[in-house]
């Protein structure tokens, strides 16, 4: 898809008018923000009383094997920003990030005890090595086995992985603290590292040289 200017596509929630500089230059640093081809984001409603100020971002990775009539996704997620100019406690600052993903993943990880620490981590991980100052984050990993009886549609055995997060920003460079969710959400996906294209069976026919 071709990047999106995400500072200019919406309006954070509140009057306009008195948007604080710094939530604004906040949202302006969005517009920097180069998503790779697999994800798609979107502007979505922003929620309007957790905070005088909020913004919201929408993001889903299509399932490539759907064809152009199927609007299956293997993951999707949220990212949204509030900003109190008064300072919140429990934030233990003004600007708060707050991420929501679910994907599909691989039915054996349903058992590994050490996968929700691992999860975390691409989380920590994704906002240190994306230079993101934040500090009081929290959240949940969260994985659900289902079954499919009868005519319900749908693979018969599904692992879902949800994972619920939030962190105090500590600049308006939101463009990193959005890779780096998106990062997360590429790794709940399954996808490859950026650049990387995994070979299909086409792609391995011939390819072989002596």
């Amino acid at each position: 898809m071709e990047p999106r200017n995400l500072a200019d596509a919406g309006e954070p929630a509140g009057d306009v008018a008195d948007v604080p500089a710094v939530f604004r230059a906040a949202l302006e640093s969005l517009a920097a923000v180069r998503v790779r081809p697999e994800i798609e984001l979107e502007h979505i409603p922003a929620p309007k009383r957790l905070a005088p100020f909020a913004h919201a971002i929408g993001a889903r990775v299509p399932d490539p094997d759907g064809d152009d009539e199927d609007d299956g996704e293997i993951a999707s997620a949220r990212f949204i920003v509030l900003f109190d100019p008064e300072g919140h406690e429990a934030w233990h600052g003004t600007m708060r990030c707050v991420g929501y993903l679910s994907a599909a993943t691989d039915e054996q990880l349903v058992d590994d005890t050490m996968f929700s620490e691992v999860a975390w981590s691409w989380l920590t991980d994704a906002l240190g090595e994306a230079e993101a100052g934040h500090h009081t984050v929290g959240g949940t990993v969260t994985r659900t086995a289902s079954t499919r009886f009868g005519e319900l549609a749908g693979p018969e055995h599904s692992v879902d992985v949800e994972i619920r997060a939030s962190w105090t920003a500590e600049g308006t460079d939101l463009d990193r603290h959005l890779l780096a969710w998106l990062e997360v959400l590429g790794n709940a996906a399954g996808l490859p590292p950026p650049g990387v294209r995994l070979l299909g069976p086409s792609d391995r026919v011939g390819s072989e040289t002596l």
